[in-house]
């Protein structure tokens, strides 16, 4: 059965587009996707994320516990309030998911993971936290906000409480503190985002979300739909689950290095895989590409690589840039002269790095 948020009639109110989101009904956009897209990159939008799934950890062990469950090591959050990106992987070093995890106090973390890898991450992170006497607790009565782009902090701090505006505007990035709207409705306030774009991630009692989204409505922040957010974050050269990654590929071949410590001492589910494959060369690359012609870049097109073939795994027209981008898989290795098989035609792309995108302007290169 398909689930909704707490939001979802204010979303039909709105005239939003709803189609199915990993068993979610949720809006794809409101009108239009690409308006959408340049509001976020302009001034401030906000999206709809309660489908996402937020997961406490409590116990004595906990830190333990993250220590063995993640690729990333919780070690460098010393702070209270301080987040991390991490792969969370399974034996053989492939991607369960990616997600976000909070130092809240010693003995209690907080996870946020993907939606539809709920039941999956659920089940798999309860297995492993019996040895460490975790307890788990996923939160089913909390919603999620993002508010995001240049003026979103801005719109977002006007509507807190006075007492916490201060500690609100000092809020680094990668860090997040409980505070309280001006209407008295508690919220942990995060300073993350998937668009590239500055902001906050709100998570908040899920039967206070729609006054909260109408308090957001009438400061003039307007919303957006999974449509923009996924155009904003490949634009922003981040990872989405299912699509760029999975189970059938391990950080190294995800682009995701940077999410791997590989500190001594610690013997977190997966290293050892990681450590051989990296010990024998890691077979594929994740690379991004910036078509010139017309057309757009698709999921499952065919690459054509020095070191033989790849595919597409993220492709979409760049509202932004005004070019199809991609994130391709190919073999590891100089990629040469790559091309595209667009329905039979090779057509001709440049490998670039990324982001493509980073605080709204194209980065050097992207645009030839």
């Amino acid at each position: 059965m398909t689930r909704k948020t707490a939001l979802n009639d204010t979303h039909r109110a709105l005239g939003a587009k709803m189609v199915d989101f990993g068993g979610w009904d949720m809006p794809i956009h409101y009108g239009s996707q690409i308006d959408e897209h340049h509001l976020v990159r302009r001034e401030a939008g906000m999206f709809d994320v309660s489908h996402m799934t937020v997961v406490d950890l409590h116990g004595a062990r906990v830190r333990d516990f993250l220590r063995h469950l993640l690729a990333n090591s919780v070690d460098k959050l010393k702070v209270q309030g301080k987040a991390l990106y991490s792969c969370m992987l399974d034996e053989r070093g492939g991607i369960i998911d990616d997600l976000i995890v909070y130092y809240l106090g010693d003995s209690f973390f907080r996870l946020v993971v993907n939606a539809a890898t709920r039941d999956k991450d659920l089940a798999w992170i309860a297995k492993q936290a019996a040895a460490f006497d975790v307890a788990v607790s996923e939160r089913p009565d909390f919603g999620i906000v993002a508010v995001q782009g240049p003026l979103a902090r801005e719109k977002m701090i006007g509507l807190l409480r006075e007492s916490d505006r201060a500690a609100a505007s000092k809020l680094g990035r990668f860090a997040a503190i409980e505070v309280e709207s001006a209407a008295g409705v508690p919220l942990f306030l995060a300073r993350t985002g998937y668009t590239g774009e500055d902001g906050f991630e709100i998570v908040l009692p899920e039967d206070r979300s729609v006054a909260f989204w109408n308090a957001l409505l009438e400061a003039g922040v307007k919303p957006a739909g999974l449509g923009a957010r996924d155009t904003l974050r490949l634009e922003a050269g981040l990872n989405l689950y299912g699509q760029d990654m999975d189970e059938s590929t391990t950080p190294w071949e995800a682009a995701l290095a940077w999410t791997v410590a590989l500190d001594e001492g610690r013997d977190f589910v997966g290293r050892a895989a990681l450590e051989t494959q990296k010990a024998a060369g890691v077979p594929r690359q994740m690379v991004g590409l910036v078509m010139d012609e017309k057309g757009v870049l698709r999921h499952g097109q065919k690459v054509l690589a020095a070191g033989g073939e790849g595919e597409i795994l993220s492709g979409t027209f760049s509202p932004t840039l005004g070019k199809a981008i991609a994130f391709a898989r190919v073999p590891a290795g100089e990629p040469g002269a790559v091309r595209v098989d667009i329905r039979g035609r090779e057509v001709p792309v440049r490998v670039v790095k990324f982001p493509f995108v980073r605080d709204g302007q194209a980065q050097p290169g992207v645009l030839g």
